[in-house]
């Protein structure tokens, strides 16, 4: 098998811009630089410099794109055809939504079609300019990668790509997170942040499709005991509109409650130990177009509350317990159910590490090579 030259947007992981910290977008981009190699990809990564900085392009660990996405997209509008990036790779891989015309088959990611579906949970900001770049944008791109079936239809709705132009996927979960992290390491990090083994934990950016404000009322409903027992751990960076769910973390702990939230926490071995240590973890989150979280928790053997919605069922194949996330009381109930039941707890952790050895990133690179020569060969 003959070696691709894979040219890879990495704007989403490029140190200078990301200092580290990573979005799911992040985490998948970087999942693909680390397993395309295997996969017969020899990876060239390339990021936009910010618009307002050009001179960080300067400090990039790969390489820069010759101008910032916005200033591209214009050419892209104004000369249209005409402006083509010339690129020495074989095939482009965008996988964060910046896409602009290129001398080479482009292959994108759409993750999901939040913006375009429910632009009220995210940043206000330029909102529907973006929205029509990326409608632009994704017509740019000759063939398209969904991470997830539930995503298909809506990509095709939002986005309008032809469903011909469409495969599934799915997200995997890196090698090390299958591993048990030694105990003193574990300790040493729950040291560090004042907490004991055995609470319920969420991972992710707060914003409002996180449904973070839903999963502290199921907390505060739950038994004292329980509660007095079990802290809330909340790990994530503030994200956009997060100010009110930001108060009511702040006066939930003032008032005595075990809520935890840590906001800087970027280094993965100390999540690892974050997660090791706790004993439910809770994501019922009201749209993901996959939900990585979700199996990371299930490769380290945590077992998991997650909606019954969107991509989630798919990910989950039944090995977490699955909740309305318009419902406190059943989100509660389930938190509780997870605590209470023993045998329903041993039987997640059993189903849940099962799934999670069927998702794994070098299948995604895999199969995401599969998509690169299917292109190439129609070229």
């Amino acid at each position: 098998m003959s070696f691709l030259r894979v040219g890879l947007s990495t704007t989403t992981v490029e140190p200078v811009l990301t200092h580290g910290r990573f979005d799911g977008i992040g985490v998948y981009t970087n999942a693909l630089m680390r397993n395309l190699p295997e996969a017969g990809c020899a990876v060239d990564s390339y990021a936009f410099p910010p618009a307002r900085k050009p001179a960080l392009a300067r400090r990039f660990s790969g390489c820069a794109m010759p101008a910032s996405y916005p200033v591209l997209s214009i050419q892209d509008m104004v000369m249209p055809g005409a402006t083509r990036r010339r690129m020495p790779v074989d095939v482009f891989h965008a996988t964060d939504y910046r896409i602009v015309h290129m001398d080479c088959p482009v292959v994108a990611t759409l993750h999901d079609a939040i913006t375009q579906k429910h632009p009220e949970w995210c940043s206000p900001r330029l909102r529907g300019l973006k929205n029509w770049l990326q409608r632009k944008a994704a017509r740019k791109a000759d063939h398209v990668i969904a991470l997830s079936k539930f995503a298909v239809p809506e990509l095709i709705k939002y986005f309008g790509v032809d469903e011909r132009r469409i495969t599934v996927v799915p997200c995997g979960v890196g090698d090390e997170w299958r591993e048990t992290p030694a105990h003193l390491d574990v300790e040493e990090t729950l040291r560090a942040y004042s907490l004991v083994r055995g609470y319920f934990l969420f991972v992710g950016t707060l914003q409002p499709r996180k449904n973070v404000e839903r999963i502290i009322d199921a907390y505060l409903g739950l038994p004292e005991v329980v509660r007095r027992e079990r802290q809330l751990v909340i790990v994530g960076r503030p994200g956009w509109r997060c100010e009110e769910l930001i108060k009511k973390i702040r006066a939930t702990t003032e008032h005595g409650e075990k809520v935890v939230w840590l906001n800087n926490l970027s280094e993965q071995n100390r999540l690892r130990h974050i997660y090791a240590g706790a004993g439910v973890f809770v994501f019922p989150s009201l749209y993901e177009g996959f939900g990585i979280p979700v199996a990371e928790a299930f490769a380290s053997g945590v077992p998991v509350v997650t909606a019954n919605t969107t991509s989630l069922p798919e990910v989950s194949q039944g090995a977490a317990l699955e909740v309305d996330p318009l419902s406190v009381n059943e989100i509660g109930a389930a938190m509780l159910d997870l605590v209470r039941n023993e045998a329903l707890r041993e039987r997640c952790i059993a189903a849940g590490r099962q799934r999670a050895s069927e998702l794994t990133w070098s299948r995604t690179a895999a199969e995401t090579a599969v998509v690169y020569r299917s292109v190439l060969s129609r070229g």
